[in-house]
């Protein structure tokens, strides 16, 4: 093992004995199945080169062969820990190509449902990353928040990680009579779990001595490597779709964009805890804006006629008959249309050609770029740096390999 003079990277002796490492693609730490090749002097990184492609579904070819409606069931599947914001990225895209508007309590019911993934996903991402320096008593707290979540999702939809609500549209069911009781309650219960985590890992010695100083990524590579979500914002620049590029009405809401300037670890968990703050209060101004009304919009062309309608209208079962069977027809045209998920900018390229089922779908995935950009940010640090360097993007992997 060579002599180290610090930690930081690129203060190392060498010996020039070099050796290649395999780092998954079976490695808890790698987030997913990923490997990484690494080239290291004793403990030092010399080079590191990602290779993905253990976790391929297919899905974006899948979707030419599915209707509209049976899409969601794959693409919520993609970024696992934020399935809201592919079914958003992909309604959103459908949407706005057959000029359909949606109701305004289903919005602001996305809204909701959108902010309570995103605080879950960090709280994995904090909860795995203390883990993995040995952290296991904040894992507790952090999957035990979560679980909360989880609840309120299966609360209205009956399914936990994948609520599957997002119709084209609006909404495929109303909130429950106490759903916003339980997410009150869960936002009073909040800032206290907050307070703890921010108080056992934002002045910790080892935290801190393990984060700070690693995995740089600066604007210029951001630019480069096409890097947006906290990784952007812990360069400094305040980039964020729901500011740049408003939807379901984010515009009308008050919350800040956090961002830090050292573009390191630290910095990244830093942008990560301030923004479970502001998903929060997103969530409170949310539930003041709730007013009866539909949740799904009256535009023959895509909803389903109310079930009443069945038992009387012959008119309304062949209605329902045929859009269940054969789906929607948008008209011809693509566009593309991106929504701020936990993870950056993940955006939906969709083109239709009139029929039933997407021509094609390429999913500009957030992950991606930040699976590539390791390559550049992994050398020059010791081994036992790596899984904080990978923790710190925060891959997933069924987001690259679709």
């Amino acid at each position: 093992m060579s002599e180290l003079t610090s930690r930081k990277p690129n203060t190392f002796h060498l010996t020039g004995d070099v050796m290649e490492l395999n780092l998954g693609p079976q490695h808890p730490s790698t987030h997913g199945v990923l490997r990484i090749k690494l080239h290291l002097d004793g403990e030092v990184v010399l080079s590191a080169e990602p290779i993905i492609g253990y976790l391929h579904t297919g899905v974006e070819k899948e979707c030419e062969t599915r209707t509209y409606h049976q899409v969601f069931t794959l693409v919520d599947r993609l970024d696992y820990l934020s399935g809201p914001a592919e079914e958003e990225a992909f309604a959103g895209a459908v949407e706005r190509l057959m000029h359909i508007e949606v109701p305004e309590r289903a919005q602001i019911i996305r809204v909701i449902l959108l902010e309570l993934s995103r605080i879950a996903s960090h709280l994995i991402w904090v909860g795995t990353s203390a883990l993995e320096l040995n952290m296991s008593s904040i894992y507790m707290y952090c999957f035990s928040e979560r679980e909360k979540i989880l609840d309120l999702f299966e609360e209205m939809s009956g399914a936990r990680m994948f609520p599957s609500c997002w119709r084209i549209g609006g909404l495929a069911y109303d909130l429950n009579a106490d759903f916003e009781t339980h997410v009150r309650k869960f936002l009073k219960n909040f800032p206290a779990t907050w307070r703890d985590l921010d108080q056992l890992l934002t002045n910790n010695y080892v935290w801190c001595e393990r984060l700070q100083g690693i995995a740089v990524i600066d604007k210029e590579l951001c630019k480069q490597f096409m890097c947006t979500g906290p990784v952007i914002r812990g360069a400094g620049v305040p980039y964020d779709i729901r500011k740049v590029y408003p939807y379901l009405g984010y515009q009308n809401y008050q919350f800040d964009i956090p961002t830090q300037p050292e573009g390191d670890a630290y910095a990244r968990y830093l942008v990560r805890l301030q923004e479970m703050k502001e998903s929060a209060s997103i969530i409170e101004q949310a539930l003041g804006k709730l007013k009866p009304g539909p949740v799904i919009t009256h535009d023959r062309k895509v909803a389903l006629p109310p079930r009443r309608e069945l038992a009387r209208s012959m008119e309304a079962v062949i209605h329902q008959f045929k859009l269940v069977s054969e789906g929607i027809h948008p008209p011809a045209g693509e566009l593309y249309n991106c929504v701020e998920s936990a993870r950056g900018e993940l955006g939906h390229y969709l083109v239709s050609h009139g029929g039933n089922r997407p021509y094609r779908l390429r999913v500009r995935s957030p992950s991606f770029p930040h699976v590539e950009v390791l390559k550049k940010i992994i050398a020059g640090h010791i081994l036992s740096d790596v899984v904080v360097v990978i923790a710190s993007v925060d891959p997933i992997l069924g987001d690259v390999d679709r």
